[in-house]
């Protein structure tokens, strides 16, 4: 797993599963912890993720919430939907919009 601090966001490259969710989570909170602002998780190019992945998507987001902040994922890819789904997590982690193009 790559990761990338871009001022609020954070870019993932690579795989997002068990191994490399330690340093992740690490990533997230000490970004959470140094900013003033609202988190961004852009996940363009991250290839596969696990359950255990996104549980730290969860939590983060339940944390910069309480904290009066909040963690949003941009471009999550069909894997990670996917999964966000069979898990039932969908729900509990806040998706970037985008808007419609005519």
């Amino acid at each position: 797993m790559d990761i990338v601090s871009d001022g609020h966001t954070l870019v993932l490259h690579g795989a997002f599963d068990v191994r490399s969710t330690g340093e992740v989570r690490h990533a997230i909170y000490e970004h959470l912890d140094g900013l003033d602002d609202d988190v961004v998780i852009d996940m363009t190019d991250v290839s596969t993720i696990d359950a255990t992945a996104l549980r730290v998507l969860v939590v983060a987001t339940r944390h910069a919430w309480l904290s009066g902040h909040s963690l949003t994922v941009r471009n999550p890819g069909p894997a990670v939907r996917r999964m966000a789904h069979l898990t039932r997590l969908a729900h509990a982690i806040e998706v970037e919009r985008v808007a419609a193009t005519a």
